[in-house]
């Protein structure tokens, strides 16, 4: 499991947002903005139906290319829960999420709660390039995605119109006869994002593809049809093949032809309204939009029932007009549409908007009752207020009761990406006609940020005051004492609304995060639209001479900045590089490249920031810069690529500061190049758009130490071709690289299924600056010669990971695993050097060293001690990034203080999460929207926390003047963050229980402990049971609960209602079964079997430890699950199982199992016998992992033997028999005694004489085999059963063995004399009663006594003392020692040579139990005692006397003739044998 998390540092001025798709969801009510770079804003909203407020939450960042449309879909949506047709039940068996697709063909399926993406994938070349996605009526887990090839995408041909920027419609329009473009329709399953069947592929009857919708079933002939669209408002109908595999679950079965039969052709859109500008649809209404008039057309019986003219229609009293119609939407509502019964007449009562360019919207009453159609202008919203010279875009939604008008507007016409979104809120029409729409609220915190920077609280840090807390539902901190001026300090800036042109100087072109190497960011490049570069360094190290590397204690030195003036046009990509060779005319070492708008290419040197070349070698603006692969060779490694507008790729040498090979003739600008110095060639994919649709892909392979081309292949083959070419192929090596340059790490190619290409890239194996990966060159403080700390080549793990998604965005990813892996023995780390490098190896021996062996131990130390010191500075680093500042002001002063944990107070830093496929959702760099990440994530609170309570530990590992502030750190990411927001939401207990088998103990120690202070309050939903009255409160899942329904909110932010325990066993069985796609499975990048088994890990652990607030049942449904797990040997969950097995045994299991225990071990045996080899002299043992061996041997084998002794013992005596003679099994049943003798000696008493059976009789002479194999083992065993029960004794020879009754019933006790040579039971002594008087015990009540307490053979092993509790008698036989007396083996009981009454002493009571023979004596007059319930007291004098037993007698010769008898050490008296 990889537990990530990832930081976004952003710029001064907020990103562009040309919005291209708006969609709003309800519950909990949010807002999606789509744009034309691939991002996606997430909005939310808050306040009272009066005065509502958004606020971005989030940027989405999952595409490279414009985003054309989004639509919500059900991917966790089964057919009976669509047979329902109930929100609630959807709601329980499937969570909503958003699915987003953008022109290149990727496909992203985003979480509604978190924002994360889920998936991520690409459609296949055949399928088109998406422009419309339509979830399916009647089933809601599949979308329809319309496609059309590149010529039918972009507006380039006369017959489209771009609606979203508003374009005027020219007058010279062409022949609707034209052949329409290439497209197709697909059905897509949003839970796996594979195409599952095809609707139609090839030319449509009627124009280009305009608009298509998914018309639900109202007759059979247009059952389950997709409606299209053309430019000219021809409708096409083209049924839905039905597909069983639709209904099923998990249907992936993919239709081999397409449906071009049965297709429905109608011309009743077009007409004089000229080209369609925009096409709206509300169930059995189309809307079809034309610049003059709106055409109404009922959809079932393909009839236009009405039109309204456009033109000059608006209400008397307004100021505005409809200008230039850009878009139009119906108002739904649950009564819009009625049907009379019995006949096919409908009736219409619905609410119309239409809005031109301006955003000017005039909302129409639209009616069609008894073939009568009617409109009325209800009231208008009036257009946006803004300068003409500005360029707007306008949208509209609807939510709930308010119209959302999400606005772009551009501030430069010479720079049209320059986008800013706004948002106004408007109350929908009410039943008043005439007036104008109120506007509520408006978000304009984008545009603010532009001037002001105002995404941080201005005093979050600073000026913290005491007693302070984070108020629930407000993003801002508040005292709870404090005056309105100190509440000032802490709310988020908020200035008029101003559209103020913005400076060129401040818009970001490009930007790139430097990476010296593989551990930690050195510094983030800006390249600006007027040509600056701006470098912005981290400073993190200085050098100290005691400590080697230690973080910066200068908080104005961190976040220096430095400028590269000289481009004159935007500048479009960064690259940094380190040289190889230097040569001997260049001084210059780490160089950065930029391209720009203004068709150069500019080499700086990165040390003094000062002009190196100015290359022109390209005549058109230079798109891209490609860095040498890695295991380049000279002089290839010094050399880069430069791919410009003008279809030429160049290598670029800068040891000669030359153009060495230059590779045009593409038909046009390469996007996707590929770079193979092994092989020694060169691919680019490129698009040739003067072609035919469907062969537009064209691959040019050059070879580039000839500088010739050698092959060209087009279509589908291309891209093929360039698939298998990437193979095997590392990150470095392509364009979309983000390593140590500015391409977008998006632009990663992507197979059909969405996996990325070579199996190097799915490890995302970072490369250094290049070859040489040192940190010498970081801020000029590690640059010394014996000062320098390296990695060893091919370490493939990453603490800090850089890259950028978008231009603007940069993004550090942290790596729990790496760094906490960071010494790993010496294996990453160079040693100090001189001229040559000094490895530090895996044994930390020095490997290549060029002077003496003297001091090799001092440089291992001396090199350690870096080590540490780097690794404890990079954790620094860490938490100053990933620490939630300005909630808790006294812990930030002690971080400050005590660990040295310094902010970077001069940059814009939020949170985040790493998706499927390179995608990522970052924060936006305000408070409220980082509180509002933690309220709504419930899988990056236990990321978040689970990090910051790992390296909080280790921190304390490092440096012990670090327990302090680490143990206040995790405390607050435990505990008292909750409570100071009570709102937010709970860890995702699986995910957590994910990590409970971590390779690191800290993350194991902190998963756990962040398990326990969460599971109150986030137990899933079926396993909760209330048990509470009304007045009490119930935390599920962050949610209170009363009364009889439990309302709560899941995971995903989709507020249900549970009904409580009405589901039952099937309900919890459901659950655990459950294997759908969860957030926290991609989050950790695990598979449905982790799915599965975290369910019942949570489960059991549920059950075990919070058993008054989960079902009863929970353990009975669980525990046969978690044997499974136990059984199924897997490397992630088994362990954990076993262990949770073993612990809830007596408490929990065991009645759950009852006889099964016996058979459980038996499997134990089974699993271990099958996988530790055929023999323990076998010099290859595992196929299992020893780590869960280990636990079932040691923690799950002497719990199930605790559980059932009889049966354990039973078991390991038939093992004997039917399993090999060297068969470890043997060695772990002796293990198994020790540890249950140790754990629970008592209630392994009453079965001595079977263990003791059992381990003469693996040391029996007769098995030479066994006995070879389980001596050691056997008498270490036998001898810790004689140091733990003083009732068996071996004499001082061991040579024989003496086993006495602990237990058993009157009259039978005895002692079992053995021989360890021959292993034979020689004798058997009775030690039933005193001689002489065999009836005086009669009378006792008792039927079960501990009959001997102590044994000891004399020294001169001539005889055998034994003491009784039970009426305080030592007994002593004389033992006959000759060979006559072994070969007789008279097995006859012996009675006692000698005895002696121990007179009761001081502090002994006699009970039932403990009863002198004096008191049986006086007490034989009694009359017998009923036999009724006999067993059952039977039983319970069989648990007191195990319970009241006591192992602390001892028997001690002094000398030949007497002995002492003790207890607790102390001398009771000393007795004359």
């Amino acid at each position: 499991m990889k537990c990530r998390t990832v930081v976004g540092i952003w710029p001064e001025t907020p990103p562009s947002q040309r919005v291209t798709a708006v969609v709003a969801v309800d519950d909990p009510p949010s807002l999606y903005t789509a744009a034309a770079d691939g991002s996606i804003f997430w909005w939310h909203f808050s306040g009272d139906s009066s005065s509502p407020k958004i606020i971005p939450v989030a940027m989405l960042c999952g595409h490279a290319a414009p985003i054309v449309d989004l639509c919500l879909c059900y991917p966790l949506l089964t057919p009976s829960d669509e047979n329902m047709g109930h929100e609630r039940d959807v709601g329980i068996n499937s969570s909503t999420a958003l699915l987003s697709a953008c022109s290149d063909g990727v496909l992203c399926l985003w979480s509604r709660g978190s924002g994360h993406c889920r998936r991520r994938r690409k459609l296949p070349p055949w399928a088109g390039n998406p422009s419309m996605v339509r979830m399916l009526p009647s089933n809601r887990r599949y979308v329809c995605v319309a496609s059309c090839f590149s010529d039918g995408v972009h507006a380039s041909d006369s017959d489209y119109v771009d609606f979203v920027e508003g374009s005027e419609v020219t007058g010279d329009q062409e022949s609707p006869s034209k052949k329409a473009a290439k497209c197709s329709i697909v059905i897509v399953d949003s839970y796996t994002l594979t195409i599952v069947q095809t609707i139609f592929h090839g030319h449509l009857s009627i124009g280009p593809l305009k608009y298509m919708t998914v018309v639900d079933s109202f007759d059979d002939k247009l059952k389950n049809s997709a409606l299209v669209v053309d430019s000219y408002g021809k409708i096409q109908f083209i049924p839905l093949v039905q597909d069983s595999n639709l209904d099923k679950e998990g249907g992936t079965k993919l239709h081999d032809g397409s449906s071009l039969l049965n297709t429905t052709t109608l011309n009743k859109g077009s007409g004089e309204g000229g080209l369609l500008v925009y096409v709206a649809s509300c169930r059995l209404i189309l809307g079809l939009v034309y610049e003059t008039q709106c055409v109404v057309i009922l959809i079932p019986s393909c009839t236009v029932i009405g039109v309204i003219p456009l033109k000059n229609n608006h209400i008397d009293t307004s100021s505005g007009t409809l200008s230039h119609v850009v878009g139009a939407m119906f108002i739904s509502s649950d009564n819009c549409c009625s049907s009379q019964s019995g006949e096919t007449q409908i009736n219409l009562n619905i609410d119309f908007v239409v809005w031109d360019d301006r955003g000017f919207a005039i909302v129409y009453k639209i009616s069609f009752v008894n073939n009568t159609f009617k409109y009325e202008i209800i009231c208008e919203i009036p257009a946006c207020v803004c300068p003409l010279d500005v360029k707007l875009s306008t949208n509209f939604v609807q939510l709930r009761s308010y119209f959302y008008r999400v606005e772009s507007l551009s501030f430069h016409d010479e720079e049209p990406l320059l986008w800013r979104p706004r948002i106004t809120i408007w109350a929908l029409p009410q039943q008043n006609v005439g007036n104008t729409c109120k506007l509520l609220g408006e978000n304009d915190s984008l545009i603010d940020g532009v001037d002001r920077s105002s995404f941080v609280l201005e005093s979050e840090a600073s000026e913290c005051i005491s007693g302070e807390k984070v108020i629930a539902g407000d993003a801002a901190l508040t005292s709870i004492n404090s005056s309105p001026a100190q509440e000032e300090n802490v709310i988020l800036c908020k200035g008029d609304l101003k559209y103020m042109s913005v400076q060129k100087e401040h818009i970001i072109s490009s930007s790139m995060v430097i990476s010296h190497n593989a551990y930690c960011p050195y510094a983030i490049v800006y390249g600006y639209h007027n040509g600056d570069i701006e470098l912005v360094q981290f400073n993190m190290f200085t050098q100290k001479p005691e400590d080697g590397v230690s973080l910066s204690s200068d908080m104005e030195s961190l976040g220096s900045k430095q400028l590269l003036l000289g481009h004159t046009g935007a500048v479009l990509c960064l690259a940094a590089h380190q040289m190889v060779v230097t040569a001997t005319k260049h001084t210059y070492r780490k160089v950065i490249l930029s391209g720009s708008m203004d068709c150069t290419l500019r080499v700086w040197d990165l040390d003094t920031g000062n002009p190196v070349m100015v290359m022109h070698h390209h005549v058109a603006p230079v798109r891209q810069i490609v860095l040498p692969p890695p295991q380049s060779d000279y002089p290839w490694d010094d050399c880069f690529l430069s791919v410009g507008e003008d279809s030429c790729v160049a290598l670029v040498s800068l040891s000669t500061l030359r153009t060495e090979r230059m590779f045009p003739g593409q038909p046009n600008y390469p996007g996707q190049v590929v770079w193979d110095s092994m092989r020694g060639y060169l691919a680019c994919l490129s698009q040739n758009n003067s072609v035919a649709s469907g062969a537009k892909d064209v691959l040019y392979i050059w070879d580039i130490k000839a500088g010739s081309r050698e092959r060209v292949l087009r279509g589908t083959a291309a891209h093929s071709m360039f698939i298998n070419f990437c193979k095997g192929m590392s990150i470095s090596n392509i364009s979309g690289c983000a390593y140590n340059t500015s391409n977008s790490s998006l632009d990663l190619p992507l197979t059909e299924d969405g996996s990325s290409l070579p199996s190097k890239l799915k490890g995302n194996q970072p490369l250094s600056f290049n070859k040489v990966n040192s940190l010498e060159h970081v801020n000029g403080s590690l640059n010394r010669e014996d000062r320098s700390v390296k990695l060893t080549p091919g370490h493939d793990k990453v603490p800090i990971r850089c890259y950028c998604p978008n231009s603007g965005i940069a993004i550090l990813g942290f790596d729990l695993s790496s760094l906490l892996s960071l010494d790993g023995g010496g294996e990453q780390w160079l040693g100090p050097a001189n001229d040559s490098q000094k490895v530090v190896g895996s044994n930390l021996e020095t490997v290549a060293n060029n002077s003496s062996e003297q001091g090799t131990s001092h440089e291992i130390m001396e090199g350690n001690q870096r080590v540490n010191s780097f690794k404890l500075c990079l954790l620094r680093f860490t938490l100053s990034l990933l620490h939630l500042w300005g909630v808790d002001c006294d812990l930030d002063n002690l971080l400050k203080l005590e660990m040295n944990v310094k902010r970077y107070e001069h940059l814009m830093f939020a949170p985040g999460l790493e998706g499927d496929r390179g995608s990522v959702t970052l924060a936006f760099p305000a408070f409220s929207s980082t509180l509002q990440l933690w309220k709504s994530s419930s899988e990056f609170c236990a990321l978040r926390s689970l990090i910051m309570v790992s390296l909080a530990q280790t921190m304390v590992s490092l440096s012990n003047s670090c327990s302090g502030s680490s143990s206040a750190l995790s405390a607050f990411y435990t505990r008292h963050f909750a409570e100071k927001v009570p709102d937010m939401k709970p860890p995702s207990l699986q995910l957590l229980v994910s990590f409970w088998q971590d390779e690191d103990e800290h993350v194991r120690m902190a998963a756990r402990s962040l398990f326990h202070c969460a599971a109150s309050r986030a137990i899933p939903p079926p396993l909760f049971c209330q048990r509470t009255t009304d007045q009490t409160d119930i935390v599920v899942g962050g949610e209170n609960l009363k009364g009889n329904n439990l309302e709560f909110t899941d995971t995903t932010g989709i507020r249900v209602l549970w009904p409580p325990q009405n589901h039952g066993d099937a309900a919890i069985v459901k659950w655990m079964d459950s294997y759908d796609l969860q957030d926290w499975i991609s989050c950790v990048g695990g598979t449905s079997q982790d799915a599965m088994s975290s369910h019942i890990i949570v489960a059991a652990a549920l059950a075990i430890w919070y058993p008054s607030i989960v079902k009863p049942t929970l353990a009975m449904s669980v525990v046969h699950p978690l044997i499974k797990l136990v059984m199924a040997m897997n490397e992630k969950y088994s362990s954990a199982a076993a262990e949770l097995l073993a612990e809830g045994m007596d408490s929990t299991w065991k009645e759950c199992l009852g006889a099964e225990i016996h058979r459980l071990i038996e499997d134990i045996y089974f699993q271990i016998e099958c996988v530790s080899g055929a023999s323990a002299n076998t010099s290859v043992i595992v196929a299992t992992p020893p780590k869960l061996r280990e636990t079932l041997i040691s923690v799950l084998l002497p719990s199930l033997a605790m559980g059932d002794i009889p049966g354990f013992l039973s078991v390991i005596e038939g093992l004997i028999w039917s399993t090999a003679s060297d068969s470890p099994v043997h060695l772990v049943s002796l293990k198994t005694i020790i540890r249950l003798m140790r754990g629970s000696p008592r209630n392994l008493a009453q079965y001595l004489n079977k263990v003791v059976n059992f381990i003469l009789q693996t040391i029996d002479p007769a098995n030479s085999v066994m006995r070879k194999t389980c001596l050691q083992s056997s008498m270490a065993t036998l001898r810790e059963v004689v140091r733990v029960y003083p009732m068996i004794a071996l004499n001082e020879t061991s040579t024989q063995l003496a086993v006495g009754d602990a237990i058993c019933e009157v009259n039978s006790e005895s002692i079992h004399v053995y021989d360890m040579q021959s292993v034979t039971k020689i004798k058997v002594l009775d030690a039933s009663g005193p001689p002489g008087i065999p009836t005086l015990l009669s009378g006792a009540s008792e039927t079960v006594i501990t009959a001997i307490s102590a044994l000891s053979f004399s020294p001169d092993e001539e005889g055998l003392v034994a003491f009784s509790e039970h009426g305080l008698i030592i007994r002593w036989w004389s033992l006959g020692s000759g060979w006559w007396e072994k070969l007789s083996r008279n097995l006859n009981p012996v009675r006692c040579t000698k005895l002696i009454f121990v007179p009761p002493w001081e502090g002994f009571s006699p009970n039932s139990s403990r009863a002198s023979i004096m008191a049986n004596i006086a007490g034989n007059c009694r009359q017998p005692t009923s036999q009724d319930n006999t067993h059952s007291s039977n039983m319970d004098t069989l648990n007191r006397l195990l319970y009241n037993l006591d192992l602390s007698y001892r028997l001690e010769w002094d000398g030949n003739r007497k002995v002492r008898l003790m207890r607790h050490g102390h001398e009771i008296d000393t007795f004359l044998m």
